[in-house]
């Protein structure tokens, strides 16, 4: 099985402001009930939910790495969208091609579309490890 991280900010660390249908307690049963259809559907995640602060975020990503080998990185629409996020999706991105040299990347828009999100990283995952194997 492909190991797969879920990446998100924190639901602690958003500014609810430009969201006011959406709290803090409800997003972080969106990203509950996103996470238990992933292991329902057999997906064996790894979630990382970090600060905003490139640092801080850097270190949370090293250590589930460390506990989790992974290849498949779902990169959450929190950490892209928002321009006061761009330093951090930056080294973010850097910083897991550093960690895991042949991973693969995929972008969701919502808690409720990780799972199509990750269904096609991990198929481009595997078409890849295909084509590295094929004579």
């Amino acid at each position: 099985m492909t190991g797969i991280l879920s990446l998100g900010l924190h639901p602690s660390v958003l500014d609810y402001s430009r969201h006011p249908d959406l709290d803090e307690a409800t997003l972080t049963a969106r990203i509950a009930a996103g996470e238990a259809a992933l292991r329902a559907a057999g997906f064996d995640i790894v979630p990382c939910l970090v600060d905003t602060d490139p640092t801080e975020a850097a270190a949370a990503i090293r250590a589930c790495v460390a506990a989790h080998p992974v290849r498949v990185v779902m990169i959450g629409a929190g950490v892209r969208i928002f321009t006061e996020h761009t330093l951090l999706f930056e080294q973010v991105v850097n910083l897991l091609v550093e960690l895991v040299p042949d991973v693969v990347f995929c972008f969701n828009t919502s808690p409720e579309t990780t799972i199509d999100a990750i269904r096609r990283g991990t198929r481009t995952a595997a078409e890849a490890d295909q084509d590295r194997t094929a004579p």
